[in-house]
């Protein structure tokens, strides 16, 4: 007769522990790695945001010299991005820490089979979104790094939801 109060962490009679589904373990995976390169990241763009907007501004004098292209990523419009990201770059800093610190929290509860995981995961996400939208604009959404990052928090959200059937 089967014991009816084993564990829920095992599937068999010899109580041999569940294993982690290789998709989610990849997944989960990728997350540590691309969480730990987005906080290189934001701790980078934090100790260089002054350095970033002198220099664009130094490139707005040289504008009319420039490709029509090349003039989209130092208009106006980005100027004014780099500007806010140095006057809110603690603030903005610290949601970025907080934001990685839930990918990987989240992803350490779906290691465990933890569906809850995926909400923090998700919230971790999704949290740069509207930080950026208030502390920068959106115009910082208009530049395709932060398209191609949309994109790709998109996909890991997908595929993480695909996963949620192992979850418990």
């Amino acid at each position: 007769m089967a014991d009816l109060n084993r564990p829920a962490e095992t599937n068999s009679f010899i109580d041999e522990p569940r294993k982690i589904p290789e998709m989610l373990n990849v997944l989960t995976i990728l997350t540590f790695v691309g969480s730990g390169l987005f906080t290189l990241t934001s701790l980078w763009g934090f100790a260089s945001a002054q350095k970033s907007y002198d220099a664009l501004l130094d490139a707005q004098s040289k504008l009319d010299q420039m490709p029509a292209f090349a003039r989209k990523f130092a208009g106006p419009e980005m100027l004014e991005v780099a500007q806010k990201s140095v006057e809110n770059r603690t603030p903005i800093l610290l949601m970025s820490l907080i934001s990685c610190a839930l990918c990987i929290y989240g992803a350490i509860q779906m290691r465990q089979l933890k569906k809850a995981g995926f909400t923090l995961y998700t919230i971790g996400e999704l949290l740069p979104i509207p930080t950026s939208m208030f502390f920068i604009g959106t115009h910082f959404f208009s530049g395709i790094v932060a398209m191609l990052g949309g994109l790709i928090y998109v996909v890991f959200i997908v595929l993480y939801a695909t996963q949620l059937k192992h979850l418990r």
